[in-house]
């Protein structure tokens, strides 16, 4: 394949990756991140917003409902706290309600183990209080 074929289709999956991202975890958290980037995870923001927004979760077999519901599952089971409680915080976005996340994190304490559920289950009643109190102010 051509270098401009490959790039310009690099470019539709960033910017299809980009507007995915914004989608899924909001323009706060996507500029945030924006912000904050350097030289050093430049090309990293890029891979993962070409593939993982901009690939996997544009498919069209899981809806953003059961995209955000195994991601909330794995995230839990593998340990990964700040991404379990970012993408808890982005149902708000996906549709995914408390009760999916409930019955996800019940798999994950009986699949994964006790521990790793309980620890979830913590996450994310911080994170659907932060929401609450977001949607309180007014600030969904």
């Amino acid at each position: 394949m051509a270098l401009s074929r490959r790039r310009n289709l690099s470019e539709d999956r960033f910017a299809t990756g980009m507007k995915t991202r914004r989608a899924v975890l909001g323009d706060a958290h996507v500029d945030r991140v924006s912000a904050g980037k350097t030289g050093f995870d430049d090309g990293f923001q890029r891979y993962i917003t070409e593939n993982v927004w901009g690939s996997l979760w544009t498919g069209d077999v899981l809806s953003k409902r059961e995209r955000s519901i195994v991601t909330i599952a794995l995230m839990a089971a593998l340990g990964h706290e700040e991404e379990l409680a970012m993408h808890i915080r982005a149902t708000v976005n996906t549709g995914a309600s408390q009760e999916d996340v409930r019955e996800a994190l019940m798999h994950v304490a009986i699949y994964a183990g006790i521990p790793a559920g309980n620890t979830a289950i913590r996450i994310a009643k911080q994170a659907f209080a932060e929401i609450e109190q977001a949607a309180d102010k007014g600030e969904t």
